[in-house]
């Protein structure tokens, strides 16, 4: 394949292939977040519950924990590329129906919540051939350089993405929703266009029950007997119940300082800032030191720097700390799946994806569930010190996990089939 010659990570930006598969990528992306805020607010519109508003959009991390292990053995099974579009136009189908019911004074929660549950199954699979093709757009060399790149524009987003979904949602309750169905056709199109094969060539066969569990039973076991991959799925889950409780607790430290709700979002600007930083250093990073020792290394500086969010005296620097704190998980994250991409056998990329996504999406969810509650009961202040501890023994662990110190590169056996 050419997608597949050496070519040198400063020159990605010259793969015609790699342009519209971000390009496609970004502008479905940005209609993503203009509907992640218009939905709750149009829930409250109809029904005046903020409780059914968050149930509905709760509902996207429960369809992933339960459909994402059969999602990534079907994008393993199915023709990448064509699923991927599918799930395009699926969705743009699906989400257009929004403006046109509301058009007619037709539309109600049952078919939010219908709209709601398939586009997040459609997300969830679309989500597993995405991960899984990467490595076919792109060689090995330049994986870090594209995933930092990914990284880096989904950050920006992220930064301006609340201001241009608050206009849009003023042009109109529905307007948002249309322009995401005009991005998710906007996006099939550019992945029509991409001439690469998404998967490596491989027989096909039936997709029946019994086929799938034994698929993902194969992408588990497999995942087992890679030590570096396993132990750092786990160190990295574990971390995640962290990253699940820190929303709502930077929210109430704020809040303790004072902060209006301006001055709190300026400071989530900080936090989207500093992980934009970290996205556009992390390729430069991540090829110049071993994976183990820059893993290690990052959980330490992340280790140290939380602790700060408990002393901050003022708001202002509550954003400094959020800004430090941030730009550790872009490196480390570009880093550990740069590695794991390039390591796992592209008929596995799906199933071991997948698994390791579920595993830290479940966790930064029973983070976020419980974060409530212990801050009831310790404190802000006190929960913060608490997972700072927690993120030090983590921290610890990789340092003296021989597995993680020695991991240094895509000729590490866990290449080895």
């Amino acid at each position: 394949m050419d997608s597949l010659t050496s070519t040198s990570p400063r020159n990605l930006w010259r793969q015609r292939d790699f342009q519209l598969l971000i390009g496609g990528r970004l502008v479905s992306q940005l209609g993503d977040q203009l509907q992640f805020l218009a939905l709750p607010l149009l829930v409250v519109t109809l029904t005046g519950s903020a409780i059914e508003a968050g149930v509905i959009l709760g509902l996207q991390t429960v369809l992933y924990l339960v459909f994402g292990p059969v999602a990534g053995a079907l994008a393993d099974r199915w023709d990448r590329k064509s699923t991927m579009i599918w799930c395009e136009v699926g969705r743009g189908a699906l989400t257009a129906t929004v403006p046109i019911a509301a058009a007619f004074g037709a539309l109600g929660m049952p078919q939010l919540y219908l709209v709601a549950v398939l586009n997040g199954v459609l997300s969830t699979l679309f989500g597993a051939a995405n991960s899984s093709a990467l490595p076919n757009i792109v060689t090995k060399t330049d994986l870090p350089a594209a995933l930092g790149t990914v990284g880096a524009m989904s950050n920006a987003l992220r930064i301006l993405g609340g201001t241009v979904a608050g206009l849009a949602y003023a042009v109109g309750r529905t307007f948002p929703f249309a322009f995401n169905a005009a991005s998710f056709l906007a996006s099939a199109a550019a992945l029509r266009a991409i001439r690469a094969d998404f998967q490596q060539e491989r027989a096909t066969a039936s997709a029946s029950p019994r086929v799938l569990v034994a698929d993902i039973g194969h992408g588990l076991a497999w995942l087992w007997r890679r030590p570096v991959i396993r132990t750092l799925a786990v160190i990295d889950a574990a971390d995640s119940l962290r990253y699940g409780a820190g929303y709502l607790l930077i929210i109430m430290l704020a809040q303790r300082l004072d902060a209006n709700p301006t001055q709190v979002g300026i400071v989530f600007t900080g936090a989207g800032a500093g992980a934009l930083l970290g996205s556009l250093l992390a390729p430069a990073l991540t090829r110049r030191f071993p994976l183990g020792a820059l893993s290690i290394t990052m959980l330490w500086v992340e280790a140290l720097a939380f602790p700060f969010y408990a002393v901050a005296p003022t708001w202002w620097l509550l954003l400094v700390v959020a800004f430090a704190e941030s730009v550790v998980s872009p490196i480390y994250n570009v880093a550990l799946d740069s590695y794991r991409l390039a390591v796992t056998p592209d008929a596995l990329r799906g199933r071991v994806t997948s698994a390791i996504d579920a595993l830290t999406t479940g966790s930064a969810a029973i983070g976020a569930l419980v974060s409530g509650a212990l801050i009831a009961v310790l404190g802000a202040p006190a929960l913060t010190l608490v997972l700072a501890g927690w993120l030090a023994v983590l921290a610890l662990a990789a340092t003296l996990s021989r597995t993680v110190r020695t991991a240094t590169s895509t000729t590490s056996p866990d290449l080895t089939a």
